[in-house]
């Protein structure tokens, strides 16, 4: 055994051709280049090579290891297609490959595997289909699939797999329904569903709620539907995430506790509310997620027959009234026909009218910000009612108010938890209203450079924020149809929460300003000087590529905690040629890091995932645009990042 050492290099050939070894034990060095082939007619039973930076392809002669139990290459930099070779091993009993760049498709071959009981490939770059014949691994008790590019549905063989305990198939992009064929799935064994991040949609099938073993439920970030009323018996949970689908109805009394103690599990579902009668002792959560349900008796009871016929009653004559307001409208808009074109929603809404009224008509004294694309105010509605409007000026919209507001729409359909999500909007013909939540702690540049004293940021904080800012761009860029181009990305467009969790604001709102014809700098420049990537400086057209060079540059000024085009930076040059410069000449990250995180290099996995950070970030900003990653690639470098600090403790 010689792992968790500081070993270099690579590895020699004849190590693959030693008959004596039974155990290979490699585990956290700093071993690079390719795994050598294994000869036939060794024994190893064991074989490590886990946390490293091997590179290149798994070899196929990894079949020669026949009496292999236990195979682990995870953290590492692998590439290429999983070997359908490996399907000859038929003593495996644990395969890790996760957290590598493996591509194509999971062999189907590899059900041959009937002793396996792990398989881990997650956090890679497989697509395809998940094989129905994984359902034949008898014995299988841990399957994670998460963080690929699988797609198509969920097999209802993996439901036949009578020893699963744990299913994690989150951040692909799966579809279809959750089968009612979970219910073959053993009840005792299961104890963690993951199924985050996908497209699934439907309703949670009522067998699930037979799992009465089952500890963790994940599957925020999909399109489900109904209510929660399957889970309602599951008193063994002990986390859940439902987050951002489209649940309805009442919260069960049973996920209460997780409603109080991470309130998130539950945001992103407007249809979910919660019962709360302070004279039965249930109170409403302080933090005030969900609204509380409607037209509930006490007890659960039923409501009357006199009740009910009220309620008829009164809804008929509201649509009486709605309806002789809609023809009062037409008429109105009938005789105004002639004067100035008005578009999109000719009356601001009801809460609109509130953040009017609470900002005296978007007086100057509550404006917060001022950029390129418009002026921010801030309303205070009341306790937990804070609201920013931005205030978008307009040359005219006259003939191109369709295509705006289908713009103005999609853009309010997107939803991720890292992306700021649109409230409302009121569009006139010299200028438009968007209303956002407000950030509770501003934006990103506010704490890097603007307040002083200036904020202490941990390294786990700014790195926090650089993955949250790449799952939210790399949603826009993969997730979105049509894709989003960002066009802007800066700090000043990234907003923190009371938690400091980042939400990217102003995605799309270029392209709107260019079909308003706004009189602004984005115009002609879209984007901001210090953050627009090289080819787009003198352009019109914005790219993904080009929102990857600017989600670069802020990743150095996370590191640095210097701007863009900061005035201390030697010579006068911007950011990117200043990191790359010392760096190319030096490799010191102590002559290119915020000083205040030297003391965190104590712990060198700190250290080291700075650097990874910053090596990142040089990529993302390469002239060449074709060297630039996808922020999909981001992510899963991030991700391998973490994973390998995290195994430090």
């Amino acid at each position: 055994m010689l792992g968790y050492n500081h070993f270099e290099g690579g590895i020699p050939s004849q190590l693959g051709k030693c008959a004596t070894l039974t155990r290979v034990i490699l585990k956290k060095n700093k071993h690079s280049g390719a795994i050598p082939d294994f000869v036939k007619n060794i024994n190893p039973i064991f074989l490590d090579l886990s946390e490293n930076g091997f590179s290149g392809r798994i070899p196929p002669s990894l079949e020669n290891l026949v009496n292999v139990t236990s195979i682990d290459l995870s953290v590492n930099k692998l590439s290429g297609f999983i070997p359908p070779e490996l399907a000859n091993l038929v003593n495996l009993q644990v395969l890790d490959l996760s957290y590598n760049s493996l591509e194509g498709v999971l062999p189907s071959q590899l059900s041959n595997w009937q002793r396996l009981l792990q398989f881990d490939v997650s956090h890679n770059l497989l697509s395809g289909s998940i094989p129905s014949t994984f359902g034949s691994l008898g014995e299988l008790s841990i399957l994670s699939l998460s963080e690929n590019n699988l797609s198509g549905g969920i097999p209802t063989s993996l439901f036949e797999l009578e020893k699963l305990s744990e299913l994690q198939l989150g951040g692909n992009a799966l579809g279809g329904e959750i089968h009612q064929a979970i219910a073959t799935t053993s009840r005792e064994t299961l104890r963690l569903l993951n199924l985050s991040s996908n497209r699934l949609t439907g309703e949670l099938p009522a067998e699930l709620g037979k799992f009465t073993f089952l500890e963790k439920l994940d599957v925020a970030g999909n399109n489900i539907t109904g209510t929660l009323r399957v889970l309602e018996g599951m008193r063994s949970l002990i986390f859940v995430n439902l987050s951002h689908n489209l649940f309805s109805g009442p919260v069960p009394a049973n996920l209460m506790k997780f409603l109080n103690s991470t309130p998130t599990s539950f945001s992103g579902n407007l249809g979910l509310c919660v019962h709360c009668d302070p004279e039965e002792g249930s109170n409403c959560p302080e933090n005030g997620t969900l609204r509380p349900c409607d037209l509930q008796s006490k007890n659960g009871r039923h409501l009357s027959g006199v009740e009910t016929a009220m309620i008829a009653l009164g809804v008929l004559l509201f649509t009486i009234f709605l309806l002789l307001v809609i023809a009062y409208m037409l008429l109105w808009r009938k005789n105004s026909a002639k004067e100035v074109a008005i578009c999109a929603q000719e009356g601001a809404s009801s809460l609109l009218n509130k953040v009017l009224e609470a900002t005296e008509n978007l007086n100057d004294k509550y404006v917060i910000g001022r950029g390129a694309h418009g002026i921010v105010f801030k309303a205070i509605l009341g306790p937990g009612k804070v609201y920013a409007v931005k205030k978008l000026v307009f040359v005219c919209i006259k003939d191109g108010s369709t295509s705006m507001v289908r713009e103005i729409q999609t853009i309010g359909k997107v939803r991720h938890r890292n992306l700021v999500k649109l409230e409302d909007f009121w569009l006139r013909k010299d200028y438009g209203l968007i209303l956002y939540n407000y950030m509770e702690n501003g934006s990103l540049h506010d704490i890097l450079h603007k307040i002083n004293p200036p904020v202490t940021l941990e390294w786990s904080v700014r790195y926090r924020i650089a993955m949250g800012t790449a799952q939210g761009l790399s949603y826009l860029h993969f997730d979105c149809d049509p894709a989003i181009v960002h066009r802007d990305i800066k700090p000043m467009n990234i907003l923190l929460d009371s938690d400091l969790e980042p939400h990217i604001s102003d995605f799309g709102i270029a392209k709107l300003l260019d079909q308003s014809g706004a009189t602004s700098t984005s115009n002609t420049l879209q984007g901001t000087v210090g953050y627009m990537a090289p080819e787009t400086a003198f352009a019109a057209s914005k790219s993904k590529e080009s929102d990857v060079y600017s989600y670069g540059v802020v990743l150095l000024e996370l590191i640095t905690r210097k701007k863009a085009l900061d005035p201390s930076l030697y010579g006068n040059t911007d950011i990117v040629s200043w990191v790359r410069s010392i760096w190319t000449e030096t490799e010191e990250i102590e002559k290119i890091v915020d000083p205040s995180l030297l003391d965190e290099f104590i712990d060198s996995s700190v250290m080291e995932q700075v650097i990874e950070v910053l090596s990142l970030a040089l990529r993302c900003t390469e002239k060449d645009v074709s060297r630039r990653p996808s922020m999909k690639e981001v992510v899963k470098l991030l991700a391998r990042s973490s994973s390998s600090i995290r195994s430090n403790y």
